[in-house]
C-alpha cells in the first residue's frame, strides 16, 4: 500500500478503531485529551483513521516496549517526522542535503556547541541589561535562534543584521508548527506554503555570503566542497543550514522555558544551581521536559511488522503509522509521576518506580536507538543557560496560574498558550 493512499490495508486482527480525529484532520480543543479519550473508550490499542492517515496506537507496558524495538529500516521514526514536518516546511527544504541533524550531535562535538552557548548568552544577557521584563519562552527561542546559527552556520550568522533578519525569517520557517498549531496546516497547504517559501528564500540569502568558522559550521561547508558550482555550493550550503537549524533547535528553546518556570517555582532546586550544582541542573532540565512533552512518538510502517501489546499480536501492514503518546504515559504510568522532582532522576535515568511497569512507559527524550542523538547537548545546554541566568539575576514570575500549553498542540515539548513573562534584575 501507498503511504498517500486513501484506503489502508486492514491490520489482522482489526483493532477497535475510534471515532476520535487528530488535530490536522479537523479542529479538536485539546489534542492529548482526546486521544485519552480514545484511550479510555477502547482501552491501550486502538486505531485512528482518516482520509490518508491511519494510526494504531498502543499504551500498554509491552505495546510500548515492541515500539520501541521496532526496526528503523520496516517503522520508520525518521519518515514519520518528516511526513509530519513536510505539512509546514516546503519540499525543495529535504532536497539534497548532505548534512543531517542526526551526523551533528557527536559527543565530542558538545564543547563546540557550548562554547558557542557561551557566547550567545554572553550576547543575550547584555541585550537584558540590570533590570527589565521578558517573556519567558521569547527569551529562550533567541537564545536558540542565536545558539544554533552560530553553530552550524559561524558567528557572523549569530550577530548584527544578518541574525535579526534570520529570526525573523526563521519564526516563519517554523517546522514545528506541523504539531504545535496542526489545526492551521489546512491554511498553510490552501497558500502553497506561500509565507514558508518567503522566509526560506530570505535564509537562503542571508547565509549565502557568510563564511564559516572552524569546527560544525566548517563541516557543512565541507560536505559540499566537491560541488563545482559556487552558486549551486554556496545554496546547498544555506538549505542544509536551514534544515539543521529548523530540525533541532525546535524543542530546546522550549524545554529550557519550562525549566525556567518549573525553577521559579521550587526555591530549593534555585539555591542548588545558584551553589553551582550542575548536575542538580541537569535533573531539573530532564524533569521539566519529561513534564512539558506532549510528542507523538511515530513509526511510519515500510514493511509488514507485528506489535505484540501483551495482550494481541497486531499485525501491521505498510501504509500505517504505529504510535504512542508521552503526555499519556509519563505522568500516569505510577504514582507520584505528575509533579516536578528532579531527583527522581539518576544521570540520564530514572530512579527505580513503585509501580512502574517498565521504565520504557517514561522518558524526556526517547528510548534506545530512537533516544535523541541531541540529548547530551541539550542537557548541558539547559543547564549552563539556567546556571548563568540565575547566577545574574533575581527572577520573579509575572504570571498568575501554572502557564498551560498550547492545547491543540500533539508533538514536541509543550508551547506556552499565552504570555509567560517575568521580570529581571540584576544581583
Amino acid at each position: 500500500m501507498r503511504l498517500d493512499a486513501g484506503v489502508p490495508t486492514p491490520i489482522v486482527p482489526v483493532p477497535p478503531l475510534a471515532a476520535q480525529a487528530l488535530p490536522w484532520h479537523r479542529e479538536v480543543a485539546d489534542a492529548v485529551a482526546t486521544v485519552a479519550e480514545a484511550r479510555r473508550e477502547h482501552g491501550d490499542t486502538f486505531a485512528i483513521s482518516h482520509d490518508r492517515d491511519h494510526y494504531l496506537f498502543t499504551f500498554s507496558a509491552s505495546g510500548v516496549e515492541a515500539f520501541y524495538a521496532l526496526p528503523e529500516d520496516v517503522a520508520s521514526k525518521g519518515v514519520a517526522d518528516y511526513l509530519m514536518l513536510r505539512r509546514k516546511l516546503p519540499d525543495s527544504l529535504f532536497e539534497g542535503r548532505r548534512t543531517l541533524p542526526g551526523t551533528l550531535f557527536r559527543r565530542d562535538d558538545v564543547a563546540d556547541y557550548l562554547a558557542h552557548l557561551d557566547a550567545a548568552l554572553d550576547v543575550t544577557l547584555a541585550e537584558m541589561g540590570e533590570r527589565g521584563e521578558v517573556d519567558v519562552f521569547d527569551l529562550t527561542r533567541r537564545l536558540g535562534h542565536r545558539l544554533g546559527l552560530a553553530s552550524w552556520a559561524g558567528t557572523a550568522a549569530a550577530r548584527g543584521e544578518a541574525f535579526e533578519r534570520l529570526v525573523v525569517a526563521f519564526d516563519v520557517l517554523d517546522g514545528s508548527d506541523a504539531f504545535v498549531h496542526p489545526d492551521a496546516m489546512a491554511a498553510v497547504a490552501a497558500s502553497g506554503k506561500a509565507a514558508e517559501l518567503a522566509a526560506l528564500e530570505e535564509v537562503v540569502e542571508v547565509l549565502v555570503p557568510l563564511a564559516p568558522d572552524d569546527g560544525l559550521s566548517g563541516r557543512v561547508h565541507a560536505a559540499w566542497a566537491d560541488e563545482p558550482d559556487d552558486a549551486a555550493r554556496r545554496r546547498g550550503i544555506a538549505l542544509d543550514v536551514a534544515l539543521l537549524h529548523v530540525a533541532s533547535m525546535s524543542n530546546l528553546h522550549a524545554a529550557l522555558g519550562w525549566a525556567l518556570v518549573d525553577l521559579l517555582s521550587h526555591p530549593a532546586s534555585l539555591a542548588r544551581l545558584r551553589a553551582g550544582d550542575t548536575d542538580h541542573a541537569s535533573r531539573c532540565a530532564l524533569e521539566s521536559t519529561r513534564l512539558a512533552q506532549r510528542s507523538i512518538m511515530a513509526r511510519t510502517v515500510l514493511a509488514p511488522v507485528s506489535l505484540d501489546d501483551g495482550t494481541t499480536t497486531y499485525a501491521v501492514p505498510p501504509g500505517w503509522t504505529i504510535a504512542t503518546l508521552l503526555p499519556l504515559l509519563n505522568t500516569s504510568a505510577a504514582p507520584g509521576l505528575e509533579g516536578w522532582d528532579p531527583d527522581r532522576w539518576d544521570r540520564h535515568r530514572l530512579r527505580d518506580v513503585e509501580g512502574l511497569a517498565s521504565p520504557r512507559l517514561v522518558t524526556a527524550f526517547g528510548h534506545g536507538r530512537h533516544t535523541c542523538p541531541a540529548q547530551p547537548f541539550s542537557l548541558a545546554a539547559m543547564s549552563t543557560a539556567m546556571v548563568r541566568l540565575v547566577e545574574a539575576y533575581d527572577l520573579t514570575p509575572l504570571w498568575g496560574s501554572h502557564p498551560a500549553p498550547v492545547p491543540a498542540q500533539i508533538g514536541g515539548v509543550a508551547r506556552a498558550a499565552g504570555p509567560v513573562p517575568v521580570a529581571y534584575a540584576a544581583r
